[in-house]
């Protein structure tokens, strides 16, 4: 069989290494550009798992390999079908025969003088100077490689190789611990105890067997961050059975009701600000349209039928209609009475009251009196007062409660009253000055329409002058 060796130099051109048979006993060719893996060197570990093909010795393929996978090899693992099948033993078979006397006796020298080497070698090394052991006698071991060939170990076929003890250095310390500690080894296994059968556990029983650790609230000596709930497990408060008032349900229930009025109440309150913010901002609107459409209706010089002076003058004209048509009824009922009706409808009522007037819108039919003619003294004290006594008048002097000269309490004392009550109208505020404008508006409107009637009127007095 003939062994694959690559070309000498100079003739390897379009030559590259396919096996590790190419390599030889050496590396890589640096002149063969490619990737080259000498002896798998760099060369990636596969991580499969296949098992190689085993044979046993009859040359069949040892399929119980895969069984034994991952597995000591001292292990016993029945795989084959001559497991299975007992074994026929013979009495005369030599394996299974005792051994003699002689062998026993061998046996046992050969056990004696190792745990001897044991023992003095343990004990030579516990001393601080020993001598140096005596070394075994050299040995030789032919050698034959598995890979034969030119380019494999020098060409060489078999080599013999001396295999000597090396000499160990009496000085040197015990490289290993003598005294090291060998945990104890299983102890004998326990009686066997007949139990029931295991029956289910509950997650209440769990939980009732499940201990908390016990934690100090004193002390934390590691520094660990104790969660809060295993701190309060610890105390044992979760053993106690808690009861909880009514009265903080029905304090939580009426809070929660306050809590929703309250909130009721301030929507609608809300609510009504805004309604009440909208309708002003609209009355707003509206009375600045009203104001501004009436100020561009006067710019262009259009009266509305509206204006307030008109309306004003209007009444007045009115009320004089009405006051005249009275005089002349009074004039055809009783002339004499004019004057007299004239003056005292011009009193006021306070007047009319400090003067006695009656009524005039009074009843007719019933009889009037003066009310203070009734529940008076006079005359019923004569004769039985005192003679000592100075009672001349009946009055005191100066007790009447109306003195023309005398005004009220609380009254303008800097000028005398003419005519009846008058109020005064309070002014609104305008904070955009709109009111003003207008009157301006209005006073300009006034003035050009009287400098307009003073002109027709003059222009009509000259007219009737020119006529004349």
């Amino acid at each position: 069989m003939s062994k694959r060796t690559a070309p000498p130099y100079g003739h390897r051109k379009n030559w590259v290494p396919r096996s590790q048979d190419d390599f030889g006993d050496g590396g890589a060719f640096p002149e063969v550009h490619v990737a080259q893996y000498p002896l798998g060197m760099g060369q990636k570990k596969s991580t499969s798992n296949a098992l190689a093909v085993q044979l046993d010795t009859q040359g069949k393929i040892k399929y119980d390999a895969i069984a034994r996978y991952g597995h000591g090899k001292d292990k016993v693992i029945h795989s084959r079908f001559q497991d299975l099948v007992p074994k026929q033993f013979d009495e005369d078979d030599p394996e299974l025969q005792r051994p003699d006397e002689d062998d026993i006796i061998d046996n046992t020298e050969k056990t004696r003088q190792a745990l001897e080497k044991l023992v003095s070698t343990k004990i030579s090394a516990a001393l601080p100077v020993r001598a140096a052991e005596k070394q075994a006698p050299a040995q030789y071991i032919r050698y034959t490689p598995s890979q034969q060939g030119v380019a494999f170990n020098s060409g060489a076929k078999q080599r013999v190789i001396r295999m000597v003890e090396a000499q160990k250095d009496p000085m040197e310390p015990p490289k290993f611990k003598v005294n090291k500690k060998i945990p104890r080894g299983p102890p004998s296994p326990p009686a066997p105890v007949m139990h029931s059968p295991n029956r289910k556990v509950t997650v209440k029983e769990q939980q009732e067997w499940k201990i908390p650790p016990c934690i100090s609230n004193w002390k934390n000596a590691k520094g660990y961050t104790i969660p809060l709930d295993k701190r309060l497990a610890a105390d044992g408060r979760g053993l106690q059975g808690v009861h909880i008032n009514e009265n903080f349900a029905k304090l939580a229930e009426a809070l929660y009701i306050a809590d929703r009025k309250a909130r009721e109440a301030v929507e609608l309150r809300a609510q009504t600000d805004r309604k009440i913010a909208q309708k002003e901002k609209e009355e707003r609107e509206a009375t600045l349209i009203k104001m501004a459409k009436k100020a561009r209706e006067e710019r262009a010089g259009i009266r509305s039928h509206d204006d307030k002076d008109v309306q004003e003058r209007d009444d007045l004209r009115r009320e004089r209609q009405k006051e005249r048509q009275r005089d002349r009824n009074l004039a055809r009922a009783a002339p004499d009475k004019r004057s007299r009706l004239q003056k005292e409808r011009e009193r006021d009522v306070s007047e009319k009251i400090a003067l006695g007037i009656p009524d005039a819108r009074s009843g007719g039919g019933e009889v009037q009196f003066d009310q203070r003619l009734f529940n008076q003294s006079k005359g019923m004290d004569s004769g039985f007062g005192d003679e000592e006594a100075y009672n001349v008048y009946d009055k005191p002097w100066r007790q009447d409660q109306f003195v023309p000269d005398r005004e009220f309490a609380g009254t303008d004392r800097s000028r005398r009253r003419e005519g009846p009550v008058q109020f005064e109208q309070v002014e609104e505020e305008d904070p955009f000055g709109l009111d003003q404008f207008l009157k301006k508006a209005k006073r300009g409107e006034k003035r050009s329409a009287e400098d307009s009637r003073s002109r027709d009127y003059d222009g009509s007095k000259n007219k009737q002058k020119r006529r004349e």
